[in-house]
Formats: C-alpha cells, structure tokens, sequence
C-alpha cells in the first residue's frame, strides 16, 4: 500500500513553522555587526561557510534548487524570497528562525565564537526580525563559554521577536552537564525555550562514516543523547519551567527511547536519586519535536499509533526546513489520515502553546 500524503492546506489553519532557515549571504555585510578585535581578524573566505565533508548527492545540494537566490548568495539568505516563496505561498503565520551558525561548535579561541555569537545576534534582529513581524528568533550563544552565554541571553532575550535559544546537538560534550547549567538559568529567567538542532559537525555513534545517506539516517542518535543527558543530569528539576525543543531530529523514535530510558530508570535510579520522576513522564511534559524530516509510513496508520505510543498529541510541531533539500511543506507533509484537530495541533496550536504566541 502506497504512503498517503496531505494534497491541501487546511485553510482556516495559520501555520507555525517552527524551523527555517536565515543565512547569512554577504559575508562583508554580516562583518558589520562584528566588534574589535575580531572584525580585523576574520577572512570572509575561511570561516563563513557550511563544511561538510560530503559531496552533495542532492541537486541542489544543501538547498532546494528554487530556494538559491539570483545573486548568486546562499540559499535563505534573500528575506524577499523566503517571503514570497515560503511565508507567503503557505500562509505562514510565523516562523521560528534556527539560522546554521552555531558558535558552540567552535573547537577554538572561545573568545572569538562569543564575539560571533554577538554580531549574528545583531545582524539577525536587524536584518530579519526588524523586517517582518511573521519572524521569530533564536538567540545563538556559544555555549563553552557557558557563563558568557548567559550574559549573552540576557542581553537580548527580553525582545518581543527571540523565542528560544539555539544549541548544537553534536557538540562532543553531553550538555546536560551542571557546567552548562547557566546557559538553562538564562533560557528559564528570559522566558525562552532551548532548542537543539543539527549544525556544521557531522559525525554518528560510530565517527564519520563513508556516506551522506549513512550520517543523514543516522544523526538521530545525537538528539536521543543530549536528550538523555537533560534528564539524567538533572536540567528539568532544576528548572522547573524550562522549555526544550529537539528541532530536526525526526520524531518516531521516541516511543523506543521512553520505554528503554524509564526501564532502565527502574532499575538504575540510584545513581541519579535528583531525577525524582520517570523520564517519560518528564519528556511528555517539557520536550516537544519538530515534524521535519517527516516519516512517511507505508501503512499511514502507524504514525497515528505513534502518538498513542507517546502518550499525548501535544509534543509535535510543524517544521518545514526551508530552505533545505529536504524541505517540507504545509501542504502535504502530514498525512490525510490525521483528522482536522490533529492537523490544526501539529501545524500550529502545539508552538503556539510551547513558544508562547498570542493570536
């Protein structure tokens, strides 16, 4: 039986998308943002860019061929084209804007990401939130510098437009870690939630493996670890009322995970006696997911089971990944199986609720 998939908006629904992507598209431009004494060290060439180690079996590579500007500038980069294309075309009621630079990735000079992390924080209410109301931001920190960061949020969490913080989730370090925990006591006094999403690094469980189709399938794996690692080092008892979004991850898994994690909760908790709760329940409460990239079941059936694996139908949001190869539109992402109130909570009343967006 073939896969059923959506064939038309359910227009009276405002559609929230909870990942797109703004990019930067001048480097010279973005330089503008950035303070002494990091402008004069920066080389537009050798830092702005996405590395990834793969040739693009895509024939866009990172972006739908449509999304690419005709300047010549990368893909997300043009806010009148996202407009036209994107927020326009799908009746986008907001977007939650997750950019692609994330300086926690920057292995060295700490100083330098933290100065980053400032002037794209800059550039992004400047150059996109200032523009159109529909946008909401990311605050970008550079998290090894964990106390930092926080002034960082601080700084510009209380705009009207900044929703959440945006974290790697490949880090090569378990972020649940007490030594990151300002970083959460920021998020929870500015009122932001956190969101984990796929940056620059590319690696598996296993290192880097030969092929793009083996990490793009696999990269699942790091969101089940940093989501264990908030839960087992304690991040949500801590700070009762913080928010965390796991942005790109897929979603199917989690059923597996909760029943795994809470058997071995049973059986282990001794050695986390500050975890005073099953994980699941603690998931189920505080953790929402994005629908991008969509699994599409042979049997449409079976993603609706899913949601009775995971006890609610309150822990997904739309995401489409624009600009992205594989991007997911409003239109046909979900499956016409899913009934109207289903369709109206995924796509747009559950980040209404978790982001706090008024009507």
């Amino acid at each position: 039986m073939a896969p059923t998939e959506g064939t038309a908006q359910d227009t009276d629904i405002p559609v929230i998308d909870a990942d797109v992507h703004e990019m930067i598209g001048n480097p010279l431009e973005f330089l503008q943002y950035v303070d002494e004494p990091w402008r004069s060290r920066i080389h537009p060439d050798n830092w702005m860019g996405i590395s990834i180690p793969y040739s693009w079996p895509t024939t866009g590579g990172l972006a739908r061929p449509d999304a690419n500007p005709r300047n010549g500038h990368r893909a997300g980069s043009d806010l009148g084209l996202m407009q036209r294309q994107h927020l326009d075309e799908f009746r986008i009621s907001k977007a939650v804007l997750t950019g692609l630079l994330y300086p926690s990735e920057f292995k060295t000079q700490p100083e330098f990401a933290c100065g980053i992390a400032k002037a794209y924080n800059d550039w992004l209410i400047s150059c996109w939130l200032d523009k159109d109301p529909r946008l909401l931001g990311s605050v970008c920190v550079a998290a090894q510098k964990p106390e930092e960061a926080a002034r960082e949020i601080d700084r510009i969490g209380q705009h009207p437009q900044i929703v959440q913080v945006i974290l790697p989730v490949i880090s090569h370090d378990v972020l649940g870690q007490e030594k990151y925990h300002p970083v959460y006591a920021a998020a929870q006094r500015n009122d932001l939630a956190v969101g984990f999403h796929q940056g620059a690094t590319v690696e598996t469980a296993v290192g880097l493996p030969p092929y793009y189709i083996e990490w793009h399938t696999a990269i699942e794996q790091a969101w089940q670890s940093q989501l264990i690692g908030l839960v087992v080092h304690g991040v949500f008892d801590k700070f009762p009322d913080l928010r965390v979004a796991m942005i790109e991850s897929s979603w199917t898994w989690l059923p597996h995970l909760m029943w795994r994690f809470d058997h071995n909760y049973r059986s282990l908790r001794r050695e986390i006696p500050w975890v005073t709760r099953l994980p699941s329940d603690i998931i189920r409460e505080r953790v929402r997911f994005t629908t991008q990239p969509m699994e599409i079941a042979e049997h449409p059936e079976h993603l609706l089971q899913m949601f009775e694996m995971v006890g609610n139908d309150e822990f997904l949001m739309f995401s489409s990944d624009y600009p992205h190869w594989d991007f997911d539109s409003p239109t046909r992402a979900l499956p016409t199986s899913f009934s109207h109130e289903l369709r109206r909570k995924i796509l747009h009343d559950n980040a209404a609720s978790f982001y706090r967006i008024e009507a």
